[in-house]
């Protein structure tokens, strides 16, 4: 599949004037929010998009976030509601670290018009991340066909895209997030294909099931993946009665993630049902400055 590398940049032409290279990040191992674990609040209208920032600073004293494009999908290039984004952001200390992008399109798809209308698709939110003085975009590396073969369209796709991510000083970084991608062997292989210096990971404590329902050891698959990672999520679902995660140990995780010299954000990702949206946030942000998170500074 051939891609005119122009006729993306000219998408993103003149979008991101005016955006900023990303801030200097503050701590290693610091605390971060990803926008998912507000998903339910968000969609019921009780919490809006633009007031995400200043509410994960007042109600948890998080000062950096990870939004989540479809809480404002079709704003990718509405530069007047991306500035209130901005703004809002800056004016309460708050950084704003990447957007995770769902719903554009498959980067491994078998068919070339569709992979071609995938990457292109993702440019407006390269050029919204940089705006927004992210330092990436996190997509994922869907598609059908023999493991080889996606892993091939994949790898293809993603040197695409960041070769534009580069023009805007984003980083493209792929999350295990279901199929073939939830293999991290798989994935880690990807990204040696690629051997792109804006493509990288996010790994995820537990998205690790495979296509087949079966599960990829998480503790492995983190490993697997850290070598390549720009930004690490501690998915959290339920908690027993001593505030530990029940399907992930915490502790051997943060050994992983701090043992791969990894020295960014973890963003902490409640997708439980077990307890409501803030509460599942506050515990999982315990259990992380329990096992390690949240202190020194970060490059």
């Amino acid at each position: 599949m051939h891609f005119d590398r122009r006729q993306a940049l000219a998408l993103g032409a003149g979008l991101a004037v005016g955006s900023t290279l990303p801030a200097e990040r503050t701590q290693p191992l610091a605390i971060s929010l990803a926008q998912w674990s507000l998903h339910r609040t968000l969609r019921s209208g009780e919490l809006d998009n633009l007031d995400f920032a200043e509410f994960a600073k007042e109600r948890f004293g998080i000062e950096a976030v990870e939004y989540v494009n479809q809480f404002f999908a079709e704003r990718a290039t509405d530069w007047n509601y991306l500035g209130e984004m901005k703004q809002r952001a800056a004016d309460h200390g708050v950084q704003s670290l990447l957007i995770m992008i769902d719903g554009v399109g498959e980067l491994a798809s078998p068919d070339d018009a569709e992979r071609r209308r995938a990457v292109l698709g993702h440019v407006k939110w390269i050029a919204a991340a940089a705006f927004l003085g992210c330092h990436a975009i996190r997509v994922n590396a869907a598609g059908d066909g023999e493991r080889d073969e996606v892993a091939t369209r994949a790898a293809d796709s993603l040197v695409q895209l960041g070769t534009v991510g580069a023009d805007y000083g984003i980083d493209v970084l792929v999350e295990n997030h279901g199929g073939l991608s939830s293999d991290g062997g798989w994935l880690a292989g990807v990204m040696r294909r690629a051997d792109h210096p804006r493509v990288g990971t996010l790994p995820d404590f537990g998205n690790f099931r495979l296509a087949d329902g079966s599960w990829y050891d998480r503790y492995q698959g983190v490993a697997q993946l850290m070598p390549f990672a720009r930004a690490v999520s501690a998915k959290s679902h339920e908690f027993d009665e001593a505030g530990n995660e029940t399907r992930t140990d915490y502790a051997r995780m943060l050994t992983i993630v701090r043992e791969s010299g990894y020295e960014g954000f973890i963003g902490i990702e409640y997708e439980g049902e077990q307890h409501p949206e803030v509460k599942g946030i506050a515990l999982t942000k315990a259990l992380l400055e329990r096992t390690g998170a949240g202190s020194g500074d970060a490059r």
